[in-house]
This record gives structure tokens, C-alpha cells and sequence, in this order.
């Protein structure tokens, strides 16, 4: 729904018949951690154009929610959560609430430069004036159990993809359905993934905008639903050493400006086997963001916990490779869909975790992707075995632009600051803002043992 269509009288008097009595005004700050202000259903009309104030501050916080004030944002000055009446839900597990996601504006109603949602509609708008149309979608994996006496027990100790664990979670993944359901957000794909209490849920892929909308919206469910049914619920990128880590992959493609072709399937390159085809265009859309990668990992791994998940032979990817359906890679190039081969097309970044705000992540991932397109540039050769495999052999690595990641946030961090293309797309008053939290992050926790994050696991 456009907000021009938006009948925003008969949106709301459909939430008061339905109940609604009040409505939760959304922004992801800079840790993705929703945040806002709740209005009285009553009184929302007026708030859809005037919005509702939030102090400047709020976006210098980090996620122990301590005010980095070195950022110049405090307790002076405000802006306003404007709602995006297209994204008006009512909450199915809330018992009167409704919510809306909010652009931030300064007063004279120009966008606020620390608006997340103001840079992914600039990159989005960059790939419309190329003529593209850019589908994408989160995968999050969580880990699911009930705490007793101290203890957290998972709610399930089956194989990987068992029928087991499906039967022991069972009656929440239903619930989790229907209320995602009941949202507008199409279920593709569940299945358990290989740690004991741990699962993954697979939504539709939509436009840039509300794939993060969507994303946001399913975590909030799974948290409200395991906490109705007496569950303990957990995103964090790495609960312990002996567990595997949570992803929250991410997949795009680029497509006519009408949807009608995926411009990523092609015969530019083909898969070893020949059953997946790359156009060129992909292929500099790959080259943009595997030149960009140590430095996108700030925004999309931008955790001090992400970096226990991302390690050599782990399935979460710790190198600048990418590969045909190669799952060491962080940049994979899944099998198509026989009968859908052009409509499956897609690329998925594996060094992506549920620390995300997931506006800056994508839009930091598309601007890089179309720098690539941009320049035409082509990518390296992709790997075909554990990447972990050739890291000492230095022609192989020259060959396949091969080099670990990041391994640590206060690393990402300095790649970052280090990439004048990431920091220039982002906008010198966000990007600074947000190193200056992140690291706050990492001075707070230093002092931590490496999975000493239960303090903090609400955050995750």
C-alpha cells in the first residue's frame, strides 16, 4: 500500500473495531533495538501528520543503554517519528495494540540525517534511477528454551531438520505462523537448525523497505509469543561455545523496474555444474560487495558477541570469499529451483547476525553492491572448498581476492572508518555517531568472558 493510497481514517476506525486501543510509534536505533512512544488510538489521527517528538539523544544510545554524549546528541534538541501509514499492523499477540514504523524528521520536516530508514530509501532510490527493483529478505535463527533455576534448557535436543524438534516446538512455531499470518508476512520456509533449541524462519522476499519492516516485525513476535508461553527466546549471534551461532542471512536480487525479469540470471558465469547462470550484472554487484566486505561487517556482524560466531570451518562464513552454494562463503550463490531457475536467482550474505539495525545493514550492502555496477567491476575467482582450506596457500588467495574477516567489532570498526565509499554512502553525522556508539560497546565489554552476554541477551 502507498501512503498516498492510505485511507488513514478507515485504517484506524478498522483497529477500533478490532480493539485496538493503542498505537506503538517504532524507530531501530543504532543497535536495531526498537524503540518509541505509544499514542492513544484517539488521538493518532492528528500524530500521523505532525508525528510524535523524540529527544536527538536516543539514537547516541548504545545497547546497554548508556548515552555516548561525545556523539554532540543529548538531552538538547528533538525530532519527530512521523508513522508510515502503509505500515500500520495490528499486534496479534498484544491485547490492544496496533504499531506503526516512524521516519525520523527535524522539525521543519526535513529527514533527519540519523534516520536509518532515510539511507535505505536513499540506496533504493539510487537502484530506481538504474532501473532496478531490489527484492531482498532476513533468514533469522534463534534458540528457543525455558529457564529453570538458573538454567536454560532448550526447548528441544533433536537432530538437524528432524521431525523430532518440529514435534517439540510444534505448538509455538504454529502460534508464531498464524500471528505473522495475521501481519501480512508469508511463512516460505521453517525448519529446526543444528543446535539443540535452535530454529529458523524463511519470509518472503520484498522490497528493501519492508523486508526490514517484516524482519523487525518477526522478531518481535517470536519474543512476545515465547514469552506468553513461558519461553526464554535468544537471536544472539553466539550463546556459547559449544552451540552454533545465530545468522540472519541475507538474500537479494535486482529485477526490472516492472518485477517481470530478475537481472541477476544470466550466462555470464555458471555454477562447476552448470546449473546456476550469473548475468554480468550480478557479477559486479558481487565484486561491489566482496570489495566492500571487512568493512560492511561493522553494520551487519556490529556486535561485540558477533565475532564468536564468525570463525574458520563454521558454516557462518570468516572470509572475504564468495562461491556457488558454498556455505563457508560470505557471499553465497544458492541453488535455483528447478521450473523457477530465473525467478530463484539470487546471491546471500552469510556475515549478517540479528545485532542489525537491518535498514543500515541493506542499504550498506546495496550501495556497495551498485558501486560494483557502477564501476563494472568484475569479482575474483569463487571458491569451491572451505576457504580455511587455502589461507595458506598465497596464489590461491591472490586468485580468489581471499582474506579472513574482521575478527573482532573494534576491527569491523576500523575497516570501516578505513572505507571512504561506506562512510561517504552512509553520511558523516550517522556513520560518526554510530562508530562512536559501537565502540562504547566494546570499551563496556572488554573486560567480559567471551559468551558473558546473558546480562545483555534482551538486546539481542
Amino acid at each position: 500500500m502507498n501512503e498516498a493510497d492510505t485511507d488513514l481514517p478507515g485504517l484506524l476506525q478498522k483497529a477500533a473495531d478490532n480493539g485496538v486501543e493503542l498505537v506503538r510509534f517504532f524507530i531501530a536505533d543504532a543497535c536495531g533495538n526498537l524503540r518509541g512512544k505509544v499514542s492513544s488510538l484517539s488521538s493518532a489521527l492528528p500524530r500521523f501528520e505532525s508525528g510524535i517528538g523524540l529527544v536527538k539523544g536516543t539514537m547516541a544510545m548504545n545497547m546497554l543503554d548508556q548515552l555516548q554524549t561525545d556523539t554532540g546528541l543529548g538531552a538538547v534538541g528533538e525530532v519527530r517519528m512521523v508513522p508510515e501509514p502503509e505500515t500500520f499492523t495490528i499486534l496479534p499477540y498484544a491485547e490492544a495494540s496496533a504499531s506503526v514504523f516512524c521516519r525520523m524528521e527535524e522539525l521543519d520536516g526535513r529527514p533527519w540525517s540519523h534516520c536509518p530508514r532515510a539511507f535505505l530509501r536513499r540506496q533504493v532510490e539510487e537502484a530506481e534511477k538504474l532501473g532496478f527493483r531490489v527484492l531482498a529478505a532476513y533468514e533469522p535463527e534463534f534458540i528457543l528454551g525455558r529457564e529453570s533455576d538458573g538454567e536454560f534448557r532448550p526447548i528441544d535436543r533433536g537432530l538437524c531438520f528432524s521431525s523430532e524438534s518440529m514435534h517439540a516446538a510444534d505448538h509455538f512455531i504454529t502460534a508464531v505462523v498464524k500471528a505473522l499470518k495475521a501481519q501480512g508476512i508469508e511463512l516460505e520456509q521453517y525448519y529446526p537448525e543444528l543446535g539443540a533449541g535452535q530454529h529458523e524462519l524463511s519470509i518472503s522476499p520484498a522490497q528493501p523497505m519492508l523486508a526490514c519492516d517484516q524482519y523487525l516485525l518477526l522478531k518481535e513476535t517470536v519474543r512476545a509469543l515465547a514469552q506468553a508461553q513461558g519461553l526464554s527466546v535468544t537471536f544472539a549471534p553466539k550463546r556459547s561455545a559449544s552451540e552454533p551461532g545465530n545468522g540472519a542471512h541475507l538474500h537479494l536480487s535486482l529485477w526490472t523496474a516492472d518485477g517481470k525479469e530478475n537481472l541477476f540470471y544470466g550466462d555470464a558465469m555458471s555454477s562447476p555444474d552448470g546449473d546456476m547462470g550469473l548475468s554480468q550484472l550480478a557479477l559486479s554487484f558481487i565484486a561491489g560487495v566482496h570489495q566492500h566486505l571487512k568493512a560492511l561487517c561493522a553494520l551487519t556482524c556490529p556486535s561485540v558477541n558477533s565475532y564468536q560466531r564468525l570463525k574458520p570451518s563454521h558454516w557462518s562464513s570468516a572470509f572475504t570469499a564468495w562461491g556457488f552454494e558454498n556455505r563457508e562463503a560470505a557471499i553465497r550463490v544458492p541453488s535455483v529451483y528447478r521450473g523457477r531457475r530465473e525467478s530463484s536467482t539470487n546471491i546471500e550474505l552469510k556475515c549478517v547476525d540479528s545485532t542489525i539495525n537491518p535498514y543500515l545493514a541493506l542499504g550498506a550492502v546495496l550501495a556497495c553492491g551498485l558501486d560494483g555496477i557502477h564501476r563494472k567491476l568484475s569479482p575474483p575467482a569463487p571458491v569451491a572448498v572451505d576457504p580455511a582450506e587455502m589461507e595458506a596457500d598465497f596464489d590461491l588467495c591472490a586468485l580468489s581476492g581471499l582474506e579472513p574477516l574482521p575478527r573482532s567489532l573494534n576491527d569491523a570498526l576500523t575497516e570501516l572508518e578505513a572505507d571512504l565509499f561506506l562512510m561517504k554512502s552512509l553520511g558523516a553525522e550517522l556513520v560518526n555517531t554510530y562508530i562512536i556508539v559501537k565502540t562504547s560497546e566494546v570499551a563496556a565489554m572488554q573486560d567480559d568472558p567471551p559468551f558473558a552476554y546473558s546480562q545483555h541477551r534482551q538486546r539481542y
